[in-house]
């Protein structure tokens, strides 16, 4: 059983509602204006020889080309030096593996994400109706029995239409779903989508900022809302 808040486009013809209608916060955006204000961890010396902007771009590109590891961002950047000098400084040439590795070993984890979301955000069509799936999922082979952690747990928010993963807020559980779904939701622009959340996350409060920030809502409904599930079956 499912709740919907259905949604309603005023003033529209038949048919307009599934118009891609760009939003001005969805334009593309330079990957460097998103990232100009992530802070730099590192201390101002002789040894800091590249522009952290380059670093960071070349590693989300040559992430986005299939480099799995530091040494493939290295090889990929050098590759495509070329290409790279055409918007990026790169006074020095291409970092090193072991310089992206110690960067991305002292950045602050909340303000590269904040930064990154911002941006998938931007590059992505805002479309009246996208539906945005949002999910939790446990990382297969993600624990470490030695060391006593467990596996990661990830909730994250899939833009159907633009085939597009738009964020994840990490969680200690399943069962703190409830307060990662309303974290994630701030994060992203979704006026005008139907989000869709399983059972977990049918709340009212997580129901009220969907539609304070715009959109609609499908929502899963089982016996742990036993008053409303009975109620609806009613309607059936």
């Amino acid at each position: 059983m499912i709740l919907i808040h259905r949604p309603q486009y005023i003033g529209a013809s038949q048919g307009d509602s599934q118009r891609p209608k760009k939003d001005k916060k969805a334009e593309p955006q330079a990957i460097l204006d998103y990232f100009a204000e992530l802070p730099d961890p590192r201390r101002d010396n002789e040894n800091k020889r590249h522009e952290l902007i380059d670093i960071i771009a070349i590693a989300i590109l040559a992430t986005i080309c299939g480099a799995e590891h530091f040494t493939e961002m290295e090889e990929w950047g050098e590759a495509n030096e070329d290409w790279l000098r055409s918007f990026l400084d790169l006074p020095n040439g291409i970092p090193s593996h072991d310089t992206f590795g110690n960067v991305f070993a002292r950045l602050a984890p909340a303000e590269f994400k904040k930064c990154f979301i911002s941006w998938v955000d931007a590059i992505r069509t805002v479309t009246d109706g996208e539906v945005i799936a949002i999910d939790g999922k446990t990382l297969r082979r993600s624990h470490h029995r030695r060391l006593g952690q467990g596996a990661i747990h990830l909730v994250s928010a899939w833009a159907r239409r633009n085939r597009l993963t738009l964020g994840q807020v990490k969680v200690d559980g399943k069962s703190n779903e409830i307060t990662a779904i309303p974290e994630l939701l701030r994060l992203l622009h979704i006026k005008g989508c139907i989000v869709t959340i399983d059972a977990m996350g049918t709340q009212k409060e997580i129901a009220k900022q969907i539609c304070q920030q715009g959109a609609d809502y499908v929502l899963a409904l089982k016996d742990n809302h036993p008053t409303a599930a009975r109620r609806s079956r009613g309607h059936l």
